[in-house]
């Protein structure tokens, strides 16, 4: 159940607001005249300096402020929150990225785990009047039904990051059970597009196709992905914003549903429910370039799954609106800006 639309202009303090997603939600809140407090801590999991230009649209907005802050730092966070008091909560910070937890965990923890409990205690103290935070299609797992939907169990996430995203599902529970917090976890899918992650599928391949280099293609190319367009993903973020959760008095404890509670709790899926062959994706990598890739298939990577789907459906019936924009529109977006931003 949703409580009713909020009226007027939000003060949101927006994590990871350099992030990929993140800024674009950035973007898409002063647009519309809110007021936004960006919190980044610009770390060098990849280049910072791209991190940078992503706020560089924003940094003279007269509605923006930018701070330099890690989510695991207590101090810093408990400061944000007492001296801006946002409204509204839009958590994107996380340490991203599904292969690097094999080699750093501790990072994921500190920023995933710790950090996010630093942005529950916040909200509190300041009676955020909603929360909405990033989890991921990663938390699925080992679940094989396709398409995902979150009135399914995900007893058993693959990897330490999907770990690390599930537990902030069950803490965000455990706030608005406890407080009354109005929390809404959004499980994105395959997001892509222009100013992008560099340790993502779409920017690596062009990357390398552009040098003449090899692509890595795992599980012989056999993949399914529901790729979602990042404006479409920012676009469905800030018509969720104004619309917290409440109760949902049709809830069974007998036969719980995962996707919501008696708590002002929900629960998402972001996704364009369209699946789209990893093959032609890279096919569409290539008419863009203009250029064939050389292709080094490899066996499936550990944690990694096959095939996803998103049923999002419960997302777009609540803010009426369904991501719209064609694969094919998007690559030819991303090549277009990726070929602008690093002239090649």
């Amino acid at each position: 159940m949703l409580g009713g639309r909020e009226t007027g202009l939000m003060r949101v303090l927006v994590t990871g607001s350099a992030g990929f997603i993140g800024a674009a939600v950035t973007q898409r809140l002063l647009d519309e005249g809110h007021t936004v407090t960006g919190v980044d801590n610009f770390n060098d999991y990849y280049d910072p300096s791209l991190k940078r230009a992503r706020l560089e649209r924003v940094a003279k907005h007269p509605n923006f402020i930018c701070i330099e802050a890690d989510l695991a730092d207590r101090a810093a966070i408990e400061t944000v929150f007492a001296d801006h008091r946002p409204t509204h909560v839009i958590n994107l910070a996380a340490q991203a990225g599904v292969r690097y937890a094999a080699v750093n965990p501790h990072v994921y923890v500190a920023s995933n785990v710790t950090g996010f409990l630093h942005i529950l205690e916040g909200c509190r103290a300041v009676g955020v009047k909603h929360l909405v935070f990033a989890s991921t299609s990663s938390v699925y797992g080992a679940n094989r039904t396709l398409p995902f939907s979150v009135h399914q169990g995900v007893a058993h996430p693959l990897t330490l990051y999907a770990a690390t995203k599930l537990s902030n599902e069950m803490m965000a529970h455990s706030y608005a059970n406890m407080f009354g917090l109005p929390c809404t976890g959004l499980r994105f899918f395959s997001v892509y597009g222009p100013w992008g992650r560099p340790d993502m599928a779409l920017f690596l391949f062009t990357k390398a196709i552009l040098r003449g280099e090899p692509i890595q293609v795992f599980n012989g190319g056999d993949h399914r992905r529901d790729f979602t367009y990042v404006d479409d993903v920012a676009q469905s973020v800030t018509r969720l914003a104004p619309l917290p959760p409440s109760s949902d008095p049709a809830w069974d404890a007998a036969h719980p549903d995962p996707a919501t509670s008696l708590a002002p709790f929900r629960l998402f899926n972001v996704g364009a429910e369209r699946p789209v062959p990893l093959m032609r994706f890279i096919e569409l990598i290539e008419e863009n370039l203009g250029r064939r890739a050389t292709i080094e298939f490899l066996p499936l990577q550990p944690g990694d799954v096959p095939e996803a789907e998103a049923d999002a459906r419960d997302l777009s019936n609540v803010i009426g609106y369904r991501p719209d924009t064609p694969v094919e529109v998007g690559v030819k977006r991303f090549v277009a800006w990726y070929r602008a931003f690093y002239d090649v």
